[in-house]
């Protein structure tokens, strides 16, 4: 066999590119990795994105403000009267069953964030009153008047056991 015959060879040119093909396209998902990774969320993120909450210490007619994913979340124990007076109210600008707000009735679990211009509402004894523009919210987190378009925001909630809830996609 001469040296050109070896040179003019057909498959060993279809099998040499071939393998510059496939070492090249994996050098380049290697050279990739490290931008594709970077588009993750970064660990301090992810620790976010779930709070665990001990709800045993919330009394009746208390409520906690906790931190998810940087946002304040109302945790309200209601009474035994809110509880009756959201269920037989029917909401107002933003109509919603309270059923459909609160997975436990006694529990209401709300982004703590107006939604008209993201202020923080103040409690009061019929839910909350935003400050700046005077948006009320009932104690279902239903917007009742002033320039807010919709309720009060309800977050993901699993209640883990009696006394903890986990806010936020687990």
């Amino acid at each position: 066999m001469s040296n050109s015959t070896v040179l003019d060879n057909a498959d060993r040119r279809d099998f040499l590119g071939k393998a510059t093909a496939a070492v090249g396209a994996a050098g380049a998902a290697v050279a990739c990795w490290p931008f594709v990774s970077s588009m993750n969320p970064s660990l301090d993120t992810l620790e976010k994105a779930t709070t665990e909450v001990n709800i045993s210490g919330i009394a009746p007619g208390q409520m906690e403000t906790v931190s998810w994913g940087g946002k304040p979340v109302f945790v309200v124990h209601r009474t035994a009267e809110q509880v009756a007076a959201m269920k037989n109210s029917p909401g107002g600008k933003d109509p919603q069953p309270d059923a459909d707000r609160a997975k436990q009735p006694e529990w209401l679990v709300v982004v703590g964030v107006c939604t008209h211009m993201g202020c923080i509402p103040a409690r009061t004894e019929e839910g909350w009153l935003c400050p700046c523009h005077g948006s009320v919210y009932d104690n279902s987190g239903r917007i009742m008047h002033g320039p807010a378009p919709l309720n009060l925001a309800v977050p993901p909630v699993q209640f883990v056991s009696a006394d903890k809830i986990i806010i936020g996609e687990a």
